[in-house]
């Protein structure tokens, strides 16, 4: 059983071809790259070697004992209802619904709320396996209309399309090479703004999936319903700054556009507003005469700026301008030197999204050592109205119109599968009352429970550390435990609920965890930056630190001990197998940024930039040089200062159509630690397994059917259970 199957049968590793002749000079240090062929997802050399590495996996997957009834028991888990919020627009509803086992969620509308919804839009017919996914949508302030954009196979590029609501007729209209927006109607409903880039001039399609061009030149254009694409009116280009990324929409009042440029993926940005009410003949009679007018409110990259709501050209801004856990702030647009606090920064809690409701109040969300909590304010003093009742969880989403005083909130937990509460602020107390809510079938909170702790790390730095577990664990350090991690981008994990962390707690007794490590924003932009740039190391000490306290709690120990991650918690996986190999029995590590002095000239790595640094600055080389998963791999054999003679049991995984980290991350650092562990090394000790698992039809995760979460997680959880020696509980 687990691990010591694979002492008896060695694994047949396929040789990469090392080419040992490609060497860059950083800043005048040497670094090989003898994979650099892996780079190109076109070349036969490396379809071939994708090929090797999933028949080796699946040969792995073969010998795991459990693989078969986790995926059943898995299949029967997931058909469970699930819902999304209400949003209304003109006098309709609109929600998302997935009655258990559908590819992907479908768009109902109705009059009511009390009234059986009808459909709109199931993208479940869009394609027979699911590769077609529903990705961005915005119903026209009338309910005329709707514009959605639709990923294939997991890309992040979007084509558009329009459906008229009430005949359910797909419009002519198609829009190409989008990417990174939203759509923002018009009040007229004439048509809406989007973003997108260029067209590259070499290629029609990317239906291969194997795209790693960069993208520069984030565009916003403005498209007039029944139009051709070509006929749309480009309103802003900066062709100086072609990093930037654009996101705009229209104010609730339509009189004004509202753009933030954005520095790469952070949490700085430029705010710029135009007044479309001061063009002579509309937007029509603007085309051929350049750009939009924009105003210039914030010019440079100093904070993060979100505009919540207006009175004219008064605005009501969510900021962090001298306010690491933000502040709500108000401006005169055309005198922008006098700023307002309304709000002010909390001493602990973070101010994580505020929207406006009924007339003149709002609804702010706090982000309170990781959970959350709500709150009503007064839109023009701010002061504290009400606090709304919630349990302690997660509030995935709030569905709010400034005319309307009655709101939805979605919310869930660990152990609490989403409930959508619905709010109702017309009287002097807010009321409250369940719409509707998931029900899992033999699921039974109670048999759980959730706990947060809070773990010391070496340099003192308080670390926030959630354990879900069956209640009748006794904590003698022989349980399978699962810690997850991210870590990046202000990112902040709150308590979710996932049907598959309770199967592999129910069927497997696994401990699932979630480490809050800086470099997340779980405490506003200070706990951010502590984890990025030249504090990444950070991230690492604190999930290690982690890792370190489950053992020593008695949970668990070193060699049932499995951690994971995805995209930059793929980096986490990475760096910290590279160095504590000794902690850890198994990793899982998704689509992570393995090559870290390159990731930048790929598709939209230049974005990244601002989180990590970049290899063309000699600082940043000498930091990402420590960490970088790729060049990091060492024989903890050779090393006396490593408790550990292999690594753990380690899969690597990634897809073909995940155009954000681009598969070559993954194949790099597969070929490195095969290379390095394994072929070169007669007789290596490195006997537990390191393999790949290269998904087909797949992107980043976004969009992905319930049949590939299905399937991902089977293979995934069974590779764990079997290296971790789990016990099926029936």
């Amino acid at each position: 059983m687990g691990s010591e199957c694979f002492l008896r049968k060695p694994l047949n590793y396929p040789v990469a071809r090392c080419d040992e002749s490609i060497v860059d000079n950083y800043h005048g240090v040497a670094i090989s790259d003898p994979y650099r062929w892996l780079e190109d997802p076109d070349s036969d050399e490396v379809k071939e070697y994708v090929e090797k590495q999933n028949k080796l996996t699946e040969s792995v997957l073969q010998d795991c004992d459990f693989r078969e009834r986790l995926r059943e028991k898995l299949t029967r888990s997931f058909d469970y209802p699930r819902y999304g919020c209400p949003f209304r627009k003109g006098n309709k509803y609109f929600y998302f619904h997935n009655p258990g086992l559908q590819a992907h969620p479908i768009l109902y509308m109705q009059n009511s709320l009390d009234e059986e919804g009808d459909v709109l839009l199931d993208p479940n017919g869009l394609s027979e396996d699911g590769t077609v996914a529903l990705r961005v949508y915005e119903v026209s302030r009338d309910a005329k209309y709707l514009a959605y954009g639709l990923s294939c196979s997991g890309s992040d590029w979007l084509t558009i399309r329009v459906v008229c609501v009430d005949a359910k007729t797909i419009e002519l209209d198609e829009l190409s090479w989008v990417k990174f927006t939203c759509i923002s109607w018009t009040h007229d409903s004439n048509g809406f703004f989007y973003c997108r880039f260029p067209a590259p001039g070499e290629r029609e399609n990317m239906d291969a999936g194997t795209e790693v061009n960069v993208n520069h030149n984030h565009q916003l254009y403005y498209h007039f319903l029944g139009t051709k694409q070509s006929e749309d009116i480009l309103c802003w280009n900066n062709l100086e700054s072609p990093t930037d990324i654009l996101e705009a929409k229209l104010s609730d009042d339509g009189k004004y556009l509202l753009m933030n440029i954005c520095k790469g993926a952070t949490h700085l940005n430029k705010f710029y507003c135009c007044d479309l009410s001061t063009l002579p003949n509309g937007l029509e009679g603007h085309r051929g005469k350049g750009l939009l007018p924009f105003v210039k409110v914030i010019d440079d990259f100093e904070a993060y700026y979100e505009a919540i709501a207006n009175d004219d050209i008064m605005f009501t801004f969510l900021t962090n301008k001298d306010a690491p856990r933000n502040k709500l702030v108000r401006v005169d647009i055309k005198k922008p030197s006098t700023w307002i606090e309304i709000v002010q920064e909390s001493d602990h809690d973070v101010i994580e999204s505020v929207q406006p409701i009924n007339g003149n109040q709002m609804i702010v969300s706090y982000l309170s050592d990781c959970k959350h909590v709500l709150q009503i304010r007064d839109l023009k003093s701010g002061d504290l109205l009400h606090k709304l009742p919630i349990d302690i969880g997660s509030v995935d989403y709030i569905s709010a119109r400034r005319q309307d005083s009655v709101f939805f909130v979605k919310f869930s937990s660990f152990i609490t599968p989403g409930v959508v509460y619905q709010y109702d602020l017309k009287d002097n107390v807010p009321k409250m009352k369940v719409l509707r809510q998931s029900l899992v079938p033999g699921f039974n909170k109670a048999d759980y429970h959730a706990n947060q702790v809070f773990v010391r790390n070496k340099d003192g730095t308080l670390v926030p550390l959630f354990i879900v577990a069956r209640k009748d664990i006794v904590l003698d350090g022989s349980h399978p435990c699962l810690l997850y991690g991210y870590g990046g981008y202000g990112v902040s994990l709150t308590p979710s609920f996932d049907i598959t962390r309770v199967v592999l707690a129910r069927h497997l007794g696994v401990i699932y965890c979630v480490a809050n490590i800086r470099g997340g924003g779980e405490y506003g932009e200070e706990w951010h930056q502590g984890g990025s740039l030249s504090n990444k190391q950070n991230c690492f000490n604190d999930f290690i630190s982690a890792a370190e306290y489950l053992v020593s709690m008695g949970y668990t120990n070193p060699s049932k001990l499995c951690i994971e991650g995805g995209s930059n918690g793929g980096i986490l996986i990475g760096a910290c197998i590279n160095q504590r190999p000794d902690l850890f029995g198994c990793a899982l590590a998704h689509a992570g940024v393995m090559d870290m002095l390159r990731y930048h000239k790929f598709t939209i790595g230049h974005a990244w930039v601002p989180e990590f640094g970049c290899s063309d600055a000699e600082g940043d080389f000498h930091c990402l040089i420590k960490y970088s998963p790729v060049h990091n791999v060492k024989r903890p054999w050779e090393d006396p200062l490593i408790r550990a003679t292999q690594y753990p049991s380690t899969m690597l995984l990634t897809a073909d159509h995940d155009d954000r980290v681009v598969p070559l991350h993954t194949l790099k650092l597969l070929a490195t630690m095969q290379h390095e562990l394994c072929t070169s090394v007669k007789n290596s000790p490195q006997t537990n397994p390191i393999i790949g698992r290269i998904s087909s039809k797949s992107g980043h995760g976004c969009g992905s059917s319930t049949q590939k979460k299905i399937e991902e997680s089977v293979d995934c959880y069974s590779f764990m259970a079997q290296m971790l020696d789990a016990s099926w509980i029936d």
